[in-house]
């Protein structure tokens, strides 16, 4: 259960397109526009930071939003990917204004300084910068208040731009710039209480909060700002070109939402005390059933996603009862149970095995649906049950949507609510908020487990996993 299914699915729909660039732009024995010579080359050469929602190695190799993007584009032009990740913005832009790489994929606000210098391609996300503090440490309310404690935030950063503009109104703001150190390990000074403030871009809190629920926002800085690549300045605009062409494609068949809500969908919702509580189960309950999971995991999901299912639905207690007769680690109904053949659904053994048969079971059902679409529509079946799952794709559909991407049923669910709709369906009133919120919360839970066992996701806390959303990385 990881992006390469998102991204398979992804290349199929730009495969008409890559062929089409290459006779447009590929035949020329001599290249004679930047495009031709990537592809003369076979290399589209692009520099990123190695950040969790930009790049970093994972279990199955590179990852991160950013990495992502960039290896579609290079599919879309029918070129090998060279990725090439650095620490520091300064080295960034070294490597663009040398012309050793063909573009920046980082997480870069498009800024009136930095258009002086570099050209940038379309918007494809808007991000905000906010101030970033301890919780229960002292929390400031205006700019004024920033000068009660130390803050520090990345040298040659839109974040110090940003600060340099407010001394105009603020003359007596202060502040330092690290030029060693990045955003992520910045955050984690104001955790460990080394520093009071930082300035973070709202992915990056959004996932590090999973992961340290003590970070909190004090206040957003600005208005929300557009992300772009950066290109190095020049009179040719061919893979400008192409790129602009690229991501109005994936724009058009949604697939660039279909991305975004892979990394970030299941982010927008966070619960300081629920995080809390999580972390603290992680070391105190798990251990005890971890073997139990690592049993029942089944391709192509592994034993932390049934740990991060079980969590949700019984905070892994084996006694859990709900009202209406659930119980269990995973929560089985009485005839579901009969029908996976659990004689016992208290026995954590038996309840872990039968959720693990039963996810797999609803799987089956939405084959045709690629991964990992097909597993949160599982997901909210395990919740809602199968037919309520069936009736909110069939509202999306008739209101012109795709009924097989989740990032448009996830939004006819809780229609299921409404009398208006749910008397038009064949399985009646649900609570369809709640399998939304349900997947939310699955998918944050086995994020946190991924990165607690380091595996896919990088370790922690340096380099640490991965609309309208406001979360993509900016700097």
């Amino acid at each position: 259960m990881c992006l390469p299914f998102v991204l398979e699915s992804l290349k199929q729909a730009l495969s008409v397109s890559t062929l089409s660039v290459w006779l447009l732009s590929g035949c020329a024995e001599e290249p004679n526009t930047h495009l031709q010579q990537i592809k003369h080359d076979g290399v589209l050469k692009v520099v990123t930071r190695n950040t969790p929602s930009t790049y970093y190695i994972g279990r199955d190799g590179p990852a991160g939003f950013e990495y992502d993007l960039a290896q579609l584009f290079a599919e879309y032009l029918g070129v090998e990917l060279d990725i090439q990740p650095v620490r520091t913005l300064d080295e960034l832009f070294t490597l663009v204004d040398a012309g050793e790489v063909d573009l920046a994929a980082a997480g870069l606000t498009h800024t009136t300084e930095r258009e002086a210098k570099y050209d940038f391609g379309p918007h494809y996300h808007w991000v905000s910068e906010q101030i970033v503090f301890r919780v229960n440490a002292y929390r400031p309310s205006r700019i004024s208040d920033l000068n009660k404690g130390h803050l520090e935030v990345i040298a040659n950063s839109s974040h110090s731009a940003h600060l340099q503009q407010l001394t105009s109104k603020h003359p007596s703001l202060n502040w330092i710039e690290n030029n060693e150190l990045d955003s992520v390990e910045l955050l984690e000074l104001v955790r460990e209480e080394i520093i009071d403030f930082t300035i973070a871009d709202s992915n990056e809190l959004a996932l590090h909060r999973q992961y340290y629920p003590e970070l909190s926002v004090a206040f957003k800085l600005g208005e929300p700002e557009p992300l772009a690549w950066a290109f190095k300045q020049s009179e040719d605009l061919s893979l400008q070109e192409s790129a602009k062409a690229f991501f109005q494609q994936l724009e058009l068949n949604g697939d660039l939402q279909a991305l975004l809500e892979y990394h970030y969908g299941h982010l927008q919702r966070f619960n300081y005390v629920d995080n809390r509580a999580f972390l603290r189960h992680v070391k105190q309950r798990l251990p005890r059933y971890q073997a139990l999971f690592e049993q029942a995991a089944n391709t192509p999901w592994d034993w932390r996603l049934l740990a991060a299912i079980s969590y949700q639905e019984s905070h892994w207690n084996p006694k859990a009862r709900s009202p209406t007769g659930v119980r269990g680690l995973m929560m089985l109904t009485l005839r579901t149970a009969k029908d996976l053949g659990i004689k016992n659904r208290l026995d954590p053994k038996q309840s872990i095995q039968g959720g693990a048969q039963y996810l797999q079971q609803l799987a089956a059902r939405f084959e045709h649906i690629p991964l990992p679409d097909r597993l949160w529509f599982a997901l909210a079946s395990y919740n809602v049950g199968y037919g309520h799952v069936l009736d909110a794709q069939k509202i999306a559909a008739s209101l012109g949507q795709d009924p097989d991407r989740w990032t448009h049923v996830k939004d006819t669910l809780p229609l299921l609510r409404r009398p208006t709709w749910y008397r038009k369906t064949r399985y009646g009133y649900a609570r369809g908020n709640e399998p939304v919120l349900y997947v939310d919360n699955i998918r944050r839970y086995y994020g946190v487990l991924q990165w607690l066992t380091e595996e896919p996701g990088p370790p922690p806390p340096e380099p640490i996993q991965p609309p309208k959303l406001d979360s993509a990385s900016s700097l």
